[in-house]
């Protein structure tokens, strides 16, 4: 190894055991330093194997002494790694180290983890079957987790290894040539081929195991071509790997050649196997009522599950509400169990190089989100498939030039041969993606003709082109503050722009994204898709994104996140256009998944199983979506369960009619005689950023108020009944005293003033959403009442600080995590600490008036509430949810099984 390798390998410890050891060794082996593995679990042979590998894809490996005198087979390695585990710059930086044991059991180092199972033992005599999932992050590395675990399980013994990766071809192809390179060491297109570069991956420097592939990275699973193998599964010397689509066909014919060639006469087959379901809230989840039969993907699973007298289930996904909301007492006759994780769910977090939900929504939102406030004349959130596309809207055009100069940047930082991409992401209609990519087809070529023609001039002389001086402008706009000057930038442009193509990445499109095929250049390209473009599929350096989707659904949005993932040495250059509305979604939803999180850190901590610890998960309020989401074709009144510990509720949706916006004003002014009546009045008042704060308010008050206010049924959490049962249950001690905020700004010219408790207030100015009508009125797009920091609100400054450093030291981002400069604090990290709940009472003047709103002299009156964790066990409010009024708001994209041709 040389000594530069030698001498990284120090800076890395820290790395290696708070993130490597956890990522690729929670499953199957357990959390291994990088340094050591120790011998401390009885029966357990550990052996150390670490793979290195630089920039230039050239491995490295030590071995190292085994504890029990075991040796190592597999070794997982994947070649795209420093795109994951990126560390340094160029030349030889280190991006992985991987220590193994062999068997499927934590190993004790030294670190406070004790041996327990997760994945079953698979030599273990006698039936059993194992369920459990992986919550990793949109984008994060979750192929290269289960690769590692295939390669552990292949060492403990797992005979067969069936991966479901995904709906789509173009994402079951790149999964497949990842799973060659980090598990098979072959190109399974190439196998018969006699070529020394059929050899890929680990395969480049270790030949001895050969795992046998029943698919290739350009063919789906077909009957003929496994039959052809003639190895039937339980004979198999070496661990066998399926790499197949998640489509209804793929899955009849694997289970049909299972039945006919490999299974004994009781119908099972004896081999233990691993089944890894990539995207498994996808088409996995059985969307039928009780007492129908199971959805068929899902049927499928269970069915393949059920031919194995040993298999384990493992789902990967980034969004596991559905998952974890399946009923885990739910099965059938036929099929079996459902695919309840019920033995374990282990959160994955990713490394401090990731870009994710957190910095792009919360941390960094004004640096990355631009908003598209200009495509309804271009093209409508909801249109037809045949909708028209001859222009492109200027927010578009922004977007291409930022592209084109963001790339013109690397170059000038050294990046020619790295990947660069840019996705539009604007129909799910083949059609209209078609026509999409016509026009910046022809954009782009008016680009490439200009800076190839003036680019290379003196600048006063080139900006007399119209197209150089609109990227001139962008520069000014977007990238000023880079380190380079706008001549270095145009003399990159032509280089920048020249290689540059325009892709579609669709079901019908003969397009694709083969980054593999130019790794010595880089590929340049600009995708125009949908759905293809909306799981699982990873594209390359993508810096650019434009995003113009109306779904509300928390899985369909984060899976369209592809903007998520590993920036190195240019995260700066990234920006994302997108409604305002969907930033508001986007934010929410991040929220939502770190508040599940923690609740799976929670039963991690306890030692307990999704079974034991699922009602607590299964109360997270966002069920009221996904299960709608689950139940869209039914126009059923849905009751579903939830807590409000530790959640935060607004009213985002109010009433737009005079009747009911009286109501609302009277119940606001009623619930200020009532805090008069105890002495609760602007006397005692005190003046906080944000309004007037009253504390230690009783808790009778504030359950007349919530009585009382008239809720709109758009704003689905603060249904009136439940949030007051809520409250009512723990009157008596957690939400007996509030600290109540009456909202107000600071005074200007132009200022909305009105009073209440006899204080002057001066109200909050806010846009109507554009989901509005005539009787719903959404505040604003961003689903956003209260402002941010809100919920610090009556907190100590000894408390606000505990809250900020506790914040800080789960901050997986790149910044200095010891300072607080800089750094936006979601208001999630207050309301772990606050000691009594907070009602905030807002009075909006919404602008513009709307005709039939209430009379613009009296603003309308809205409410949040800010809940503290609670230490007794969740009883559960009920929310109805009206389903037809779910559909009819909220439709977007459905099931992969409801997709026609006109989708992809």
């Amino acid at each position: 190894m040389t000594s530069r390798l030698r001498h990284e390998r120090l800076s890395l410890a820290a790395f290696t055991i708070c993130f490597v050891s956890m990522l690729f060794l929670t499953l199957g082996v357990g959390r291994v330093a990088a340094e050591q593995v120790s011998s401390t679990c009885s029966g357990v042979s550990c052996v150390r194997q670490t793979v290195w590998f630089n920039d230039s894809g050239d491995y490295y490996r030590e071995s190292g002494s085994s504890a029990t005198g075991a040796t190592f087979n597999l070794v997982a390695a994947d070649l795209y790694g420093y795109n994951i585990y990126h560390y340094g710059s160029q030349g030889a930086a280190i991006d992985h180290v991987y220590s193994y044991c062999t068997t499927t059991t934590f190993c004790t180092t030294g670190y406070g983890y004790n041996c327990s199972p997760l994945l079953e033992n698979p030599l273990r005599e006698g039936p059993w079957d194992r369920r459990g999932m992986v919550v990793g992050h949109v984008q994060s590395g979750k192929t290269a987790n289960y690769t590692g675990l295939i390669c552990k399980a292949a060492d403990a013994g797992y005979r067969l290894i069936v991966v479901i990766a995904g709906v789509h071809n173009n994402l079951r192809n790149q999964t497949q040539l990842r799973i060659d390179e980090g598990f098979v060491g072959r190109d399974s297109a190439r196998l018969l081929s006699k070529s020394e570069d059929r050899f890929i991956g680990v395969g480049r420097f270790d030949r001895t195991r050969r795992p046998v592939t029943f698919t290739n990275s350009v063919r789906d699973f077909n009957k003929v071509m496994a039959t052809g193998v003639g190895i039937p599964l339980d004979n198999l010397n070496e661990p066998a790997v399926f790499v197949i689509k998640k489509h209804s066909s793929t899955l009849r014919n694997l289970i049909e050649w299972i039945r006919e060639h490999s299974a004994k006469v009781g119908g099972t087959v004896s081999a233990p196997m691993l089944l890894i379901d990539d995207e498994a809230d996808n088409a996995s989840i059985n969307v039928r009522g009780d007492g129908q039969e199971p959805s068929r993907i899902n049927a499928q699973i269970r069915t393949l599950l059920g031919m194995f007298d040993r298999s384990c289930y493992v789902g990967y996904t980034a969004t596991p509400f559905a998952n974890i909301f399946i009923d885990p007492d739910s099965d059938d006759e036929m099929f079996g169990d459902d695919l309840f994780p019920r033995h374990f769910i282990v959160s994955l977090d990713p490394p401090s190089n990731y870009f994710g939900a957190e910095r792009v929504f919360v941390q960094d939102s004004e640096a990355v989100i631009r908003h598209i406030d200009d495509s309804d004349d271009w093209l409508p959130l909801s249109h037809k498939k045949d909708a028209p596309v001859d222009f492109l809207p200027t927010s578009l055009l922004d977007a291409i030039r930022t592209f084109i100069v963001g790339r013109a940047i690397r170059l000038a930082r050294g990046h020619e041969t790295a990947h660069c991409s840019m996705l539009i992401n604007a129909s799910r209609f083949t059609d209209v993606q078609r026509q999409i990519r016509n026009e910046v087809h022809h954009r782009l070529e008016q680009i490439q003709s200009s800076v190839r023609i003036n680019g290379a001039l003196p600048a006063a002389r080139a900006l007399r082109d119209p197209e150089i001086r609109e990227l001139h402008a962008i520069w000014e706009t977007e990238f000023a503050d880079a380190e380079f000057d706008w001549d270095q930038v145009q003399a990159q442009l032509h280089a920048a722009a020249a290689p540059v193509r325009v892709v579609e990445v669709n079901s019908n499109s003969a397009g694709n994204l083969n980054y593999r095929e130019y790794q010595q250049t880089g590929l340049n390209v600009i995708a125009v898709g949908g759905m293809s473009l909306s799981r699982g599929l990873t594209l390359e350096g993508l810096m650019v994104s434009y995003f113009l989707r109306n779904s509300i659904m928390y899985d369909t949005l984060m899976q369209m996140g592809r903007w998520f993932g590993y920036r190195p040495d240019y995260d700066d250059l990234c920006r994302i256009w997108m409604p305002e509305e969907a930033e508001g979604w986007y934010a929410h939803i991040t929220e939502s998944i770190e508040m599940l999180r923690e609740e799976l850190r929670i039963m991690e901590a306890a030692s307990a199983t999704p079974e034991e610890f699922g009602l607590r998960v299964r109360s997270h309020p966002d069920r009221l979506i996904v299960t709608a989401r689950n139940k869209m074709g039914s126009s059923q009144r849905l009751v579903v369960s939830v807590g409000l510990g530790n959640n935060f509720i607004e009213t985002t949706t109010l009433w737009r009619d005079r009747d009911r916006c009286l109501r609302n004003r009277r119940a606001v002014d009623d619930f200020a005689t009532a805090l008069a009546a105890l002495g609760i009045d602007g006397a005692t008042a005190r003046e906080v950023s944000g309004g007037w704060l009253l504390r230690d308010v009783p808790v009778g008050p504030i359950t007349e108020f919530i009585t009382a206010f008239v809720n709109h049924p758009g704003s689905m959490l603060t249904e009136s009944a439940p949030v007051r049962r809520y409250i009512e249950d723990r009157s008596d001690d957690e939400l007996a005293r509030w600290d109540v905020l009456i909202a107000s700004i600071r005074e200007t010219e132009d200022t909305f003033q009105d009073e209440l408790l006899g204080l002057p207030i001066y109200c909050q100015r806010r846009q109507p959403g554009s989901r509005g009508n005539d009787l719903a009125l959404p505040v604003s797009n961003n689903q956003r009442v209260a402002s941010r920091g809100i919920e610090r609100t009556g907190m100590s400054a000894e408390l606000i600080r505990k809250a900020e450093q506790s914040y800080l030291d789960s901050l997986t981002g790149t910044r200095d995590t010891g300072s607080r400069r800089g750094v936006n604090f979601p208001d999630r990290a207050y309301r772990r600490y606050r000691e009594r709940p907070l009602l905030i009472i807002h009075l909006l003047k919404i602008d513009p008036p709307r005709r039939g709103a209430f009379e613009e002299s009296s603003p309308v009156v809205a409410y949040s509430i800010s809940f503290p964790r609670t230490e007794r066990e969740e009883k559960r409010v009920e929310y109805v949810v009206n389903t037809t009024w779910m559909r009819e708001n909220y439709q977007d994209e459905f099931g992969a099984e409801e997709l026609d041709d006109s989708v992809g």
